[in-house]
């Protein structure tokens, strides 16, 4: 597959209030993400809510999303599940759609499998698909870490093409993209580190900011391409405030509110999660305001 690179949005999964996908809002927000100029899409990760959606609602966010994005840019779709067995069932799924070109797998979660358990996990999945996989770590919600070694291990899997990294440790993602293989793909997925990382090497980032803001997010990425490192700072410390919210609320409601400033109507999370409450609703207000100005 063509290596990853660039900004790619986590993108939400808009849902009504009864947790029922909303097609057209889906559509909604990929062309608003692609008008914005992010590099690609990603789509059935933690910030479009796998672990609440329905096999049947899972199926119908890659149709759609596929059939919306039309080849203006890459598709990548999570199968990150808890077992073994299902991230091999989700990973099957998106293969018979057609169209995606690469999974994201994250870390199981809930049980904290040991590094040799992980390398038999992934290369499972690996086996199981033609897909080329991307590994991800996001310990921080999972309490659980992938090791250099493990990382490096899987690399030499022909399939495994690449890893997210939410670990928001500089010195192992430095250390990583030191000892990559060549053609492994190494994307920031700490928002408040994408030029960092970009920086010391890595390919992009997927960055579930980039739902709001995605003008903001590929221009971190497009400025440093160019070069004007000037520029691309700016651009990254402005994207401070909008990620420093995200945690004022249960993830990812301070997303979909983000988006629903902006225009764009991504309905409702899974209960229970629900509301940003004062002050944080007039802040967000103020920094989605402010978006356009940089």
């Amino acid at each position: 597959m063509p290596q990853p690179y660039g900004t790619i949005p986590a993108l939400v999964t808009p849902l009504t209030a009864e947790g029922e996908l909303m097609e057209n809002g889906l559509r909604r927000v990929l062309d608003f993400v692609i008008d914005g100029g992010v590099h690609g899409v990603f789509v059935l990760g933690s910030s479009g809510e796998i672990y609440g959606l329905s096999d049947a609602q899972k199926r119908r966010v890659v149709e759609i999303t596929v059939e919306q994005v039309a080849g203006r840019v890459p598709v990548y779709a999570g199968a990150s599940e808890i077992t073994t067995r299902d991230c091999i069932a989700t990973a099957a799924m998106v293969e018979d759609v057609g169209g995606v070109t690469a999974l994201s797998v994250l870390t199981p979660y809930f049980m904290t499998p040991t590094q040799t358990e992980l390398v038999r996990h992934y290369r499972a999945i690996a086996a199981s698909t033609s897909l080329p996989v991307l590994l991800y770590t996001n310990p921080g919600r999972t309490q659980v870490t992938l090791s250099l070694d493990t990382v490096l291990e899987l690399a030499d899997v022909d399939n495994i093409a690449g890893l997210k990294d939410s670990s928001g440790v500089p010195a192992d993602l430095e250390a990583l993209l030191r000892q990559r293989p060549d053609g492994f793909a190494v994307l920031m997925g700490r928002d408040t580190l994408i030029l960092d990382a970009l920086i010391a090497g890595a390919d992009g980032a997927i960055a579930s900011t980039a739902n709001v803001a995605p003008e903001l997010v590929s221009g971190i990425y497009d400025a440093f391409v160019a070069g004007d490192l000037a520029l691309a700072r700016r651009r990254q410390d402005a994207l401070t405030p909008l990620r420093n919210l995200l945690d004022k609320a249960t993830f990812p409601v301070v997303l979909k509110e983000g988006l629903r400033l902006r225009g764009v109507d991504a309905g409702y999370c899974f209960a229970p999660a629900r509301d940003l409450d004062e002050p944080y609703r007039t802040q967000l207000g103020d920094v989605v305001a402010a978006l356009g100005s940089h």
